[in-house]
């Protein structure tokens, strides 16, 4: 096996990287580390295949960046004596071994469909001693004193463009008027002070007048009004409907006029990194040349789909961060789990199935999110009617409120969290929990007895004695999709509907479904469904009767209520956002009604996910703000706080 591993290096037909100085040598392509997945879950794997080890074996022999020496392996035979020679023969014992414990779970393996999961807890439990040995032999680096760290990643970018919506949930890249702070906080960046119009409708911020680009370009007032402009002009993630124009005054004196009352454009503020004027160009955020901020960072490396670099902004205008450099490689669930597991990483995004998996010199970070995931409930009945593209609307199930009142009593979360995510969550009551706009008066308890008694009131009985309720001899049942392909939303409808069964007779089917399915059907038949942002500007999405029947996913369910509208109006007319809580709240629960589950449950929502990562021992990643929907880029969004201890 050795001999056919070194004899198929020197065959890789690859181009060394950019910046690496190969001095004639090959450098390995280890963007190949993709065919890890397919390495793990075949069983047919031809072992002799003349360039295996650039193939599956690869990222199992070759280490993006030895953190410890800063080399790249190499196939010059140089490399392969003295010291080099020694580092090698362990990095081979290590695959070896690996290779080894492979082939035992591949011949236990009875579902080539397998998630990874398996894989990686067959990993960890199976051990090999003379690996171990090895590792004991290398002298373990000390954190003290380290200004880098790699990481497992899960996402690259079409585009680094904040005009086109990079960066929402923030960025080290790009400096913001306003940022979101680990307290999640609104506090001043780029603005030193901001002050809205009584009538709402226009907001003036002075900004700094020390600050630089990367480029050492000073940033003024007109780039960012270039920025929400061009961003308004675009018209692709960011929303900016409400914004009628943006002008500087001076050179740190910049105007919005809005053309209707919106109070959560402050968060709108802090999701939208400027860009320089000079600069930009239709190829700006293409590529690293070609991304120019003035955050804590910059870009000075991009392999599109394999890594990308960022390194400290020396011209940055506040104070320089600890980690100097921070390499991203972007890595599949069950290769960042491998690549963590070797060392190669210093911190790995995860999930709930495999984070109960120990690694050695490593600690999973569980942070609270507001990503959450909950069931969607049609509010109307089928009454033949269709939306503009022709989907059906309604459901004769779900349009009872005390059905949608009951799977939300009937539940148990904690049973949810324990079943489906292994304890990496939190029972979720709202869109918005923990935020501070957040009611607290919708925190509900599993009663399921309470369950029982609304259907039983509302003519919902098992007359027939088969299990499952029925009304006009209507059964109690109905579809419940999932995105096809996402074991996480899977696992929590598969609760959801065990529970709904056996707890109070609902007969429900859980179906997989495509996007284009979903976006055909939602409108008649409940999904699960995922949610999680820092601005309350979702709350108005997902219930205000505006938004019914849209095809954004936010309100599917054609709810609507004039005393939802009423509250939810009220907040957005309000002059400051401290002013819009009680509003929000109000439209929660006001005490009779409202669109949480105590009051008109359009939501069913059962958990808020943890967002995991594996953390080496040392690295400290800072006072992380509550997450929105996404682990990736909400956990970089302070890379400049984080430190080696």
């Amino acid at each position: 096996m050795l001999a056919v591993i070194i004899k198929s290096w020197p065959r890789a037909k690859t181009e060394p990287r950019d910046g690496v100085k190969t001095e004639g040598t090959k450098v390995c392509n280890w963007h190949k580390y993709r065919r890890l997945r397919a390495f793990f879950l075949l069983k047919n794997l031809s072992f002799k295949t003349p360039g295996a080890a650039c193939g599956p074996f690869f990222p199992l022999l070759y280490s993006i960046h030895d953190s410890r020496e800063g080399e790249y392996f190499r196939t010059d035979k140089s490399y392969l004596t003295g010291k080099g020679a020694e580092r090698m023969k362990r990095k081979i014992a290590a695959v070896l071994c690996c290779l080894a414990m492979t082939m035992s779970m591949l011949a236990g393996c009875g579902n080539a469909g397998d998630s990874g999961t398996d894989s990686a807890k067959e990993t960890e439990q199976k051990e090999d001693t003379s690996s171990k040995a090895d590792a004991a032999e290398e002298p373990q680096e000390e954190t003290g004193g380290k200004d880098e760290v790699t990481i497992g990643f899960s996402n690259d970018a079409d585009s680094w463009d904040p005009c086109t919506g990079f960066g929402y949930t923030g960025s080290p890249l790009y400096s913001s008027l306003v940022k979101v702070n680990g307290d999640d906080k609104l506090e001043n960046d780029l603005a030193t002070e901001y002050h809205v119009s009584e009538d709402a409708l226009t907001w003036t911020f002075k900004v700094r007048d020390d600050v630089v680009f990367s480029n050492k370009e000073p940033l003024k007032a007109s780039d960012v009004a270039f920025t929400f402009n061009t961003t308004k002009e675009k018209a692709t993630y960011m929303d900016l409907t409400m914004l009628e124009s943006c002008t500087a005054k001076d050179d740190t004196t910049v105007e919005f006029k809005l053309n209707k009352p919106c109070v959560t454009f402050i968060y709108t503020i802090a999701q939208i990194g400027i860009v320089p004027e000079k600069s930009y160009s239709d190829k700006f955020g293409l590529s690293a040349e070609e991304t120019i901020g003035s955050g804590p960072y910059k870009l000075t490396q991009w392999d599109k789909g394999q890594q990308f670099i960022m390194e400290a902004n020396e011209n940055y205008y506040g104070e320089q961060p600890a980690i100097k450099k921070a390499v991203f490689l972007i890595q599949e669930e069950d290769a960042r789990f491998v690549s963590a597991k070797a060392g190669d990483v210093d911190i790995a995004l995860t999930s709930a199935t495999i984070a109960t998996n120990e690694i050695e010199g490593m600690h999973v970070e569980e942070v609270e999110s507001v990503d959450n995931r909950g069931i969607t409930l049609p509010t109307v009945p089928d009454e033949g009617k269709t939306t503009e593209d022709g989907y059906k609307i309604g459901n004769n199930i779900t349009s009872d409120v005390n059905v949608r009142k009951a799977l939300a009593y009937g539940i148990d979360r904690e049973k949810i969290i324990t079943e489906a995510l292994n304890g990496f969550a939190k029972p979720a009551y709202t869109e918005c929990d923990g935020m501070p706009w957040w009611n607290e008066e919708t925190v509900i308890d599993t009663d399921v007895d309470h369950a029982k008694q609304l259907l039983d009131e509302a003519g919902w009985k098992d007359e027939d004695g088969d299990g499952i309720r029925e009304k006009d001899g209507t059964k109690l049942a109905f579809n419940l999709m999932y995105f096809a392909g996402d074991s996480m939303r899977q696992a929590v409808a598969m609760s959801v509907a065990n529970q709904a069964k056996e707890n109070m007779g609902f007969d429900i089917t859980v179906e997989g479904v495509s996007a284009d399915d979903t976006v055909k059907r939602m409108f008649s038949e409940p999904m699960i469904m995922g949610w999680g942002s820092d601005s309350p500007m979702t709350s108005y999405m997902l219930y205000h009767s505006s938004n019914a029947g849209k095809t954004d996913f936010y309100n599917p369910e054609f709810y609507t209520s004039e005393k939802t509208d009423e509250y939810l109006d009220q907040a957005m007319n309000s002059i400051n956002i401290e002013d819009s809580y009680q509003w929000w709240q109000k439209a929660q629960w006001d005490g009779e009604t409202g669109t949480s589950m105590r009051g008109e449950a359009p939501w069913a929502f059962y958990v808020n996910m943890s967002h995991l990562y594996y953390v080496k021992d040392g690295l400290d990643i800072g006072k992380q703000r509550i997450h929105a929907h996404g682990a990736a880029w909400p956990l970089v969004a302070n890379l400049a706080e984080w430190t080696w201890n």
